[in-house]
């Protein structure tokens, strides 16, 4: 019986018709296959190849399902990072804000100075796991690019190394730019300048609302806007001072608090070396008691110099406000930047602009 069933089963997998009973001798002898071998073996070879493609294509299911669920995890944790960066960004926004108003209230801004003065322009960090810092830029620092004439704008474009003709161009645009009319000057542009380029756009033929409106004037660049050779590489001597380092909007007077002026704006307004604006800087953060007498003793004039009656001493009443929030153990950092003003009564300060996500804040 079993010889019979072994017999059987031979028979279905070699496609070979079932032995009758009585017959094992005669099949014992060589027998030809119906179908030959070659199609045989063409069968065999074609179900391998469908069993290899449905491997293939598991495989590939697979390899798609995980390589997706991995991206959306690693989105998912982004943005919870992300989320938690902007929270603690806010709160070193706060801390500066609460810094500045405190010192605004009591009147120490220019007298009794803290070790570190507040509107250095570096990073403070806040306590020790908190994960954000923040820094404070005084706007009265920098140059009021709507209040600046015309010949103080060609003086600084000189100051900073500008030739002829794009010196010319860049201040007559300005020019254009601010001024209610549609007459250009010779080598400025309004809107008949601007209407033609690819994409058109009118003069504003007003104030300047920030300091990026800059880079629609005719002759400005990202490369001089954000501070770069017009090669990306940094020219000889240092790297080309950028215009968003030096002119702002929101500053509420004509001229710049020597306090807290840079030494790339003092440089642009003075025609001072560099080096020794830089080292006026470093030596002014050293000074506990700041008065404009030091300051100009520092800088190596007086108040008789026609240099500096470019600035003026006073304490910071609009700021920008630059906070960073860095969670622990990641690498996404969240930044916020306000301009604030400080107020008197119960209000205390106003928010002037507040930009919610900062890629493009001046520094590191």
């Amino acid at each position: 019986m079993r010889l019979e069933l072994k017999v059987t089963l031979q028979s279905i997998l070699r496609l070979e018709p079932r032995p009758q009973p009585g017959s094992l001798a005669q099949d014992s002898a060589p027998r030809a296959c119906p179908w030959g071998s070659t199609g045989l073996a063409n069968q065999r070879g074609v179900a391998l190849l469908v069993v290899l493609w449905v491997f293939i294509f598991l495989f590939v299911v697979a390899f798609e399902f995980s390589a997706s669920v991995r991206d959306e995890a690693l989105a998912a944790h982004r943005y919870g990072d992300e989320t938690q960066g902007y929270y603690l960004a806010l709160a070193g926004f706060e801390r500066a804000l609460f810094d500045f108003l405190q010192q605004a209230a009591s009147g120490r801004g220019q007298q009794s100075q803290a070790s570190t003065d507040l509107f250095a322009g570096t990073w403070t960090d806040g306590p020790a796991g908190s994960g954000y810092r923040f820094r404070l830029i005084d706007e009265g620092g920098k140059i009021n690019i709507n209040r600046i004439d015309e010949n103080k704008l060609r003086s600084i474009f000189a100051n900073l190394g500008i030739e002829e003709p794009r010196r010319s161009i860049l201040v007559d645009s300005i020019m254009d730019w601010r001024d209610p009319d549609d007459l250009h000057r010779i080598n400025g542009a309004e809107s008949d300048y601007y209407q033609s380029l690819p994409v058109p756009y009118s003069a504003k033929n007003g104030p300047f609302d920030t300091v990026e409106d800059l880079l629609w004037l005719r002759g400005v660049t990202t490369a001089l806007f954000y501070g770069a050779g017009e090669d990306g590489a940094a020219p000889e001597g240092g790297a080309i001072v950028g215009l968003k380092q030096l002119f702002t909007v929101d500053s509420p007077n004509d001229r710049v608090n020597l306090r807290t002026a840079s030494a790339e704006a003092i440089h642009a307004l003075t025609g001072i070396d560099m080096k020794k604006c830089q080292q006026f800087v470093e030596e002014r953060k050293k000074l506990s008691d700041k008065s404009l007498p030091d300051l100009l003793a520092l800088l190596g004039g007086g108040t008789g110099d026609p240099r500096l009656q470019n600035f003026v001493f006073t304490n910071p009443s609009v700021v920008s406000v630059e906070a960073e929030g860095r969670p622990a153990e990641s690498r996404v950092r969240r930044r916020v930047r306000g301009v604030v003003r400080a107020a008197g009564g119960q209000a205390r300060f106003a928010i002037v602009r507040w930009i919610d996500r900062d890629n493009q804040a001046s520094g590191n």
